[in-house]
């Protein structure tokens, strides 16, 4: 694989909302933030054709042991859409955060509604609801979360537009409580965005707590053994995929987000993008 390594300050932060924080969420964020030294990390440009295998999109992967950014199809990389269910990383951190849910095992009440997905049709927990990608548990999170103040966390993550205008959706799913702003609506971020955001959410430069943020990757573990650890959750539109996680390995972790826009694809979903993803980090 050819790759092309250029030296030099990363432009992070080209599309990232420039949102305004209270200031208690500045002084934990610059408290946070001092532990660490600044350094100029590489950006390298990787050929993931093969991998992709003519589905179009986009893989930004950073890497911990040698602080490096790599890039496939960079211009999308930057490229802000709809989160889907990779929104469900901040809204797990939102409740806790607003002790609307206290742990891994908080239920939010199933009323029997029966919904599309059979796993869907019971009274699921947290870590339940998160792999599961449960909607109606996480619709019931963030109204008790409140508008008010998950646009101030969003602000407080930098996440993409921070823009929850469209509260109650776009109408994408014909039951009211599987819409919301996240999907297919006015929040949008970019690949980039969501690797950024994870790191900082991982590397304690957030507002949450260590337990906040423990029972955030308790909820995201998909696959452990005794040489690592991976996170990670994924997301599916209308012709789009998702997958943002990382891999804690030897000391070290690699973030990374996949996403997926294929509209000439009928097989385009989040668990494509995890495929990718997997076969990545391989």
């Amino acid at each position: 694989m050819k790759k092309q390594v250029i030296m030099g300050m990363c432009i992070l932060m080209l599309g990232i909302c420039g949102c305004a924080k209270s200031e208690e969420e500045q002084t934990a964020v610059r408290k946070n933030t001092a532990k660490e030294a600044v350094t100029e990390p590489l950006i390298e440009t990787v050929d993931y054709g093969e991998i992709f295998g003519g589905t179009e999109g986009c893989a930004v992967i950073y890497e911990t042991s040698n602080n490096t950014y790599s890039f496939y199809e960079e211009e999308m990389c930057r490229r802000q859409a709809s989160p889907w269910s990779t929104f469900k990383i901040a809204a797990t951190l939102m409740g806790l955060h607003n002790q609307v849910v206290t742990s891994e095992d908080s239920r939010m009440g199933y009323d029997g509604t029966a919904y599309p997905l059979e796993a869907w049709n019971q009274d699921l927990n947290l870590k339940e609801a998160f792999q599961q990608s449960c909607v109606w548990y996480f619709r019931k999170v963030i109204d008790g979360v409140g508008e008010e103040e998950a646009r101030a966390q969003l602000q407080a993550l930098d996440y993409g537009n921070c823009d929850s205008s469209q509260w109650s959706g776009s109408g994408v799913n014909p039951l009211p409580e599987l819409n919301g702003f996240w999907l297919g609506s006015s929040l949008k971020i970019s690949p980039l965005q969501q690797v950024e955001m994870l790191r900082n959410i991982v590397e304690g430069r957030t507002i949450y707590s260590d337990k906040e943020v423990e029972t955030l990757k308790n909820c995201m573990l998909t696959e452990s053994d005794s040489t690592q650890k991976i996170y990670g959750k994924t997301g599916t539109g209308q012709h789009e995929g998702w997958f943002v996680g990382f891999v804690e390995k030897e000391n070290t972790v690699t973030y990374i987000a996949v996403y997926l826009d294929d509209t000439d694809s009928e097989t385009v979903n989040g668990a494509g993008a995890r495929q990718i993803a997997m076969e990545i980090l391989r």
